[in-house]
């Protein structure tokens, strides 16, 4: 990983997504020695790995990670805030913490990459979407989306503000996921299914659904409609699921509005 190595990684908090990272930098071939980790209550996983925790900071890393959670970014940012001025690049994967908010902390001049994950990055299985400050190149841009492949693919927004909409889709998207599968279970236990074999039914079948839609050449109305038989079970079910008023397609808007919404407040904090 050339001068990463050499210079140096710093990863401000090392929870799950910061785990994510770190794990599968490791994997790729990254020394332990070159990562120095900050972070007040590490893990026993962490602690095992060999990498330099709560360390002195290098004078100039290639690299700083901001992972801790955006209401604790406050308290945390100062320990850092050193690097600023240009010579490490710095990389944000905190949700509602906005470009400007990082220029105050390290300084204009400082090349700032805002990254959204998803909680699937934990597993390989992750996306991300990324939009640079005006100090960040395109080189700054290509360090980050390799950093952030080891998660899963890495995707360049044209403007900050589409950095609610990805919140609202992919960053928030697993939890409204997680509910699916939940209410499909309940769906089919009041159908008279025993509660395990209806969630492991419910759940598996939102997983290799999934992995159909991400694997197929066909889009994902094309794999709907190859389910689907001319009045049969699944476009008895279809009606009402695709109902123009009452049915998903309504509430997704609404639920994918709000979560954009909310993030829009965090990032005016």
């Amino acid at each position: 990983m050339d001068d990463l190595a050499t210079r140096g990684v710093v990863l401000l908090g090392c929870g799950k997504m910061g785990g994510a990272l770190l794990s599968g930098w490791l994997s790729g071939g990254l020394p332990p020695e070159a990562v120095t980790v900050v972070d007040p209550r590490p893990s026993d996983w962490l602690s095992a790995q060999g990498i330099r925790l709560n360390a002195p900071l290098p004078e100039a890393p290639a690299v700083l990670i901001l992972a801790v959670k955006p209401q604790l970014m406050g308290e945390a940012l100062p320990q850092v805030t050193r690097l600023g001025g240009g010579g490490t690049l710095v990389i944000s994967i905190a949700a509602g913490t906005s470009l400007a908010t990082l220029e105050e902390a390290f300084g204009a001049d400082t090349p700032i990459v805002r990254v959204m994950p998803n909680t699937p990055a934990a597993i390989g299985q992750g996306i991300s979407a990324m939009i640079g400050n005006a100090a960040a190149g395109e080189a700054h841009l290509d360090r980050t989306e390799a950093l952030m492949r080891v998660t899963g693919p890495a995707l360049r927004l044209q403007d900050e503000a589409q950095m609610d909409a990805v919140t609202g889709v992919s960053g928030s998207g697993p939890a409204y996921v997680f509910h699916m599968i939940e209410c499909l279970a309940a769906a089919g236990e009041a159908e008279g299914l025993p509660p395990e074999m209806a969630m492991q039914l419910a759940t598996q079948t939102v997983a290799g659904a999934g992995a159909l839609a991400a694997q197929a050449q066909e889009a994902p109305d094309q794999l709907r409609r190859n389910v689907t038989s001319p009045n049969g079970t699944t476009q008895a079910g279809l009606e009402v699921l695709m109902d123009e008023e009452a049915g998903l397609p309504p509430l997704v808007r609404r639920t994918v509005a709000a979560a954009a919404g909310r993030s829009r407040e965090l990032s005016r904090g």
